[in-house]
């Protein structure tokens, strides 16, 4: 499979994306209280660069977008470009 994602483009475009939004879940995550960390994973990196994060509930955004510049500020710090964050509610 790796071998694969190697030598076709579009695959090891995907794996460098997905590669990025677990980078910046490792910056982020340490950040966080356990309980609010437990509900929420990393999503994609958007089209403008962003990273993604998917939340459990509207309540779990709003204390997510309350840290939101600290945890901007720990992307920046690790190098990312766009040290910008998206959260996103996604049920399930």
């Amino acid at each position: 499979m790796s071998e694969a994602m190697r030598r076709s483009a579009p695959l090891a475009h995907l794996r460098a994306m997905l590669e990025a939004s677990r980078e910046c879940m490792e910056a982020v995550r340490p950040l966080l209280p356990p309980a609010l960390a437990a509900q929420m994973r990393p999503g994609p990196i958007d089209e403008s660069g962003a990273f993604v994060i998917l939340v459990s509930s509207p309540a779990v955004a709003a204390k997510l977008r309350q840290l939101q510049p600290r945890l901007e500020k720990a992307l920046a710090e690790r190098g990312r470009q766009s040290g910008a964050i998206r959260v996103r509610v996604q049920a399930g």
